[in-house]
Formats: C-alpha cells, structure tokens, sequence
C-alpha cells in the first residue's frame, strides 16, 4: 500500500510553528506574567503535533499501520491536550484589544458554540471519527489520497482539542456540566477506545487492510496509548477541580 505524504504537509508544519510563535510572542508582551506552565504545555503540543504529522523517525515504514496509529494518537489524543492546557483563548483575551475580546466573548456565549461546546456533542464527534476511520473503507481510501489524508488528521486534531477543551480545559467553555457528568462522558470514550482496540486486535468488524502483525501491534497502541492520554486528561479534570474548590474555600 503506497501511502504517500500529503503535499501540503510542509504548510501544515509551517502553520504549527507560527502557532508556536504567536504564542510566546503574545505571552510575552502581556503586561502580567504568563504561567510558564501553560508555554510549556502549548509549545509541547506544538513539538507532539509536529511529530505526528512527521512520522519518519518512527521504527516502521510510513505505510505500516502502527505507524498510522502512533500517528492518531499524537495527533488526535496527546498533542490537543497539551494545547488546551495552555489556555490559548485565556492568553488571546488577556492581549487583544477590548473591541476584539468583546467578539471572543460574543463568540462564546453564541448559541452554536453553546451546542458545539457541550461535551456529549464533543464525545460524538470523537467517537463518529474513529468508527468512520476503521470500520468504513476510510482508512484505505485515505493512504490513497494525500489531501484525505490530511483531512482526517485535521479532523482528530480539532476533534480531539474539542474533547479535551469541554471536559478539562482551563480556557472558558459554555454549557460546561458538572465534573460527575464530564467524568462519566471521559468513562465512556476509554470505554470506547478498550472496545476498539480488542475487535482491532481480533480483525472483527474493522476494515483496515493489513497484515495481522500490523493491526495487532496497532491495537496494543491504541490500548495503552489511549488510556495513558485518558487517564491524563482524567487527572487535569481532578486537578482543575481542586483549583477550584481551593479558590472557593
């Protein structure tokens, strides 16, 4: 299977650094001191996104589908968490000018985020992709085609950001529930994510064509690969919520 990078790729790569840039640049031309925290965590996000959209340090061919799997975790799971634990919209406020933070908050409190926000719209989106991805001809159609490609990447990424922002980002959010009901929706995708990975490991119901070494390892990447970034956006949930508590005692 010839599966070909996208030819936008370096454009894609370009963008990624000047999200970086645009960040520490607005961090430090805020007037308070920005939590360093929070650059770390945006540029590392940058550096594991960057990393899933160049797959070739990766110890198999670009067409082997582990390597599609490290590459779906990176770019759908890790890299969006670390990017919204930066809070990129609470550094955006903080440094544009009041007749543009208006419009940011216009912008939140508008009845489509409040839809798009809510995190069972989230975790649908999350999971929709992921069924479309490997039980559909999807994925084959995508190692054929560089612009799907890129499309389905773009789709995890946003997807993913989604997810991680309306269950545990520090950055506002309408229609945000409470912590019971987020952890319930994040039990129910590490639910999903089990579940998948075994019928992947098995070859029952998905359509991947690849030998069965692949599929198998893919399988065991998913499942300890999702749970490790589940469990870490579990613990960013409990440690927002910690914050929070503290600040109202």
């Amino acid at each position: 299977m010839n599966h070909r990078h996208s030819p936008d790729g370096g454009l894609v790569l370009l963008a990624v650094a000047i999200a970086a840039l645009m960040y520490e640049a607005a961090a430090t031309v805020r007037e308070r001191p920005w939590p360093w925290r929070r650059t770390v965590l945006f540029l590392t996000g940058c550096a594991l996104l960057a990393a899933g959209l160049t797959p070739d340090p990766l110890p198999w061919p670009a067409a082997d589908f582990r390597t599609h799997m490290v590459q779906h975790l990176l770019v759908g799971m890790f890299a969006p968490l670390a990017l919204v634990l930066g809070a990129p919209i609470s550094l955006l406020l903080s440094v544009a000018p009041r007749r543009t933070g208006r419009g940011i908050g216009r912008l939140l409190r508008s009845r489509i985020l409040h839809t798009i926000a809510h995190p069972i719209f989230a975790l649908t989106v999350t999971l929709s992709g992921s069924t479309a991805l490997f039980f559909t001809p999807l994925y084959a159609a995508s190692t054929r085609d560089p612009a799907l490609h890129l499309l389905v990447h773009l789709h995890f990424l946003l997807s993913g950001y989604l997810f991680a922002w309306v269950v545990a980002g520090p950055d506002p959010a309408p229609r945000r529930p409470a912590v019971p009901m987020r952890l319930v929706i994040l039990g129910i995708a590490i639910a999903f994510h089990s579940t998948l990975s075994q019928l992947m490991y098995a070859g029952i119901l998905v359509d991947v064509p690849a030998p069965a070494a692949e599929r198998q390892g893919a399988a065991e990447l998913m499942y300890y690969g999702g749970d490790i970034a589940e469990l870490l956006l579990a613990a960013a949930l409990f440690a927002r919520r910690d914050r929070s508590v503290s600040r109202s005692a």
